[in-house]
């Protein structure tokens, strides 16, 4: 096993592991690997034997202690101030009408050319723009958002694949926290949460915020783009909904979620000793075949998608999971409702070994 498989094609190996070894020591990863579906909800949901409060979490490297790299009491500290504004039943009407009319505006964009490159022409710009509506950020430049979380993405990918990172993530935290700071005084989501936490643990947590709310929904629109494009006979509008679902179950944007023992533990009969690393594979588990049926075929009629773990689970499941379930679907309608006869304009494919989504979605579609 090696880096670049579960980088590029980690599919025949996760089964492999899975069928064989489901709970598997990968020195390429000084850790353990955890690739069955049970197995994945019993480490995540047991937070007080596999912590994500450890100096090695690789997001805590790069932004400083928050909500992602805390459990317990300073967990539940850090998420509260944050949690209210994202309950599903207020996600719908603070958001909807923002993110269709900023669909409505990239789509302007590029319309007429019958061509473009979708994930950087619609889902970056638009989980940046709903990102930085979200925390009171307004004026933000898409562009200058977008370089500073692709740099924290390439850290983070660097320490978990045990490289040494260069300076570029640390730089870009920099320059978000600056950013970040000179917000905090104006009326808005950041301001309400420095009344529980000092600023330094606002600008963590928001950078988290920030983080997770344009790669993972940025990598949800293009592998979800990428699979119906791919599966013309889905190309349905009134699928969109269960297609998440099944986009979401077949390629998690986030494919692993890192754990630390906090005592000797026996998983599946593999032996556990204190401090190793226990990283959950979400893409096996969501491709486990007693769980899922088929698990390597895009299929929005299972019975049963809301069993995928893309979001996590437990105490750390994803706070944004319905903003980001809700930009995906509002992108894609207007794909549909305003692309006619869209369609791959070439291959591609997701990659990454923490974050995977294609590097490019080409479409191509009959030009107004």
């Amino acid at each position: 096993m090696t880096i670049e498989q579960l980088t590029t094609d980690p599919y025949p190996l996760l089964a492999h592991l899975r069928a064989t070894e489901p709970v598997a020591w990968l020195p390429e990863l000084t850790g353990w690997l955890v690739t069955r579906h049970d197995l994945a909800l019993r480490v995540m949901r047991d937070a007080a034997t596999f912590t994500v409060d450890d100096p090695r979490f690789s997001t805590a490297r790069v932004v400083g202690p928050s909500m992602l790299s805390l459990d317990a009491a300073a967990h539940t500290r850090h998420r509260t101030p944050f949690a209210r504004h994202f309950r599903p039943r207020e996600i719908e009407d603070r958001f909807a009408g923002f993110v269709r009319a900023e669909c409505a505006r990239l789509v302007d964009g590029f319309a007429a050319a019958g061509r473009a490159e979708l994930r950087r022409a619609l889902a970056g710009p638009l989980s940046v723009a709903v990102v930085a509506d979200a925390l009171g950020l307004d004026g933000t430049d898409t562009a200058r958002v977008l370089a500073w979380y692709d740099a924290i993405v390439s850290t983070v990918d660097d320490i978990s694949a045990g490289r040494e990172p260069d300076s570029r993530g640390s730089e870009a935290f920099g320059e978000l926290r600056a950013h970040i700071e000179g917000t905090v005084g104006r009326p808005s989501l950041l301001t309400e949460a420095a009344t529980a936490l000092e600023v330094p643990e606002v600008v963590s947590n928001a950078a988290v915020l920030m983080f997770g709310g344009i790669e993972t929904t940025e990598g949800m629109i293009a592998n979800l783009l990428l699979h119906l494009l791919g599966n013309p006979a889905h190309l349905d509008r009134a699928l969109v909904p269960a297609a998440i679902e099944e986009s979401l179950r077949l390629e998690p944007a986030a494919a692993v979620v890192d754990r630390y023992a906090t005592r000797d533990v026996e998983l599946a009969g593999a032996s556990i000793a204190r401090g190793d690393l226990v990283t959950v594979s979400l893409t096996a588990a969501n491709r486990d075949p007693a769980v899922f049926p088929d698990p390597d075929v895009f299929d929005p009629h299972r019975p049963n998608l809301r069993k995928q773990l893309a979001f996590a689970h437990g105490p750390h499941f994803c706070l944004g999971a319905d903003l980001a379930r809700l930009e995906t679907r509002i992108a894609v309608e207007t794909v549909l409702d305003r692309l006619p006869g869209i369609a791959l304009a070439e291959p591609a494919a997701p990659s990454g070994l923490v974050f995977r989504k294609p590097v490019a979605v080409p479409a191509r579609w009959l030009p107004s």
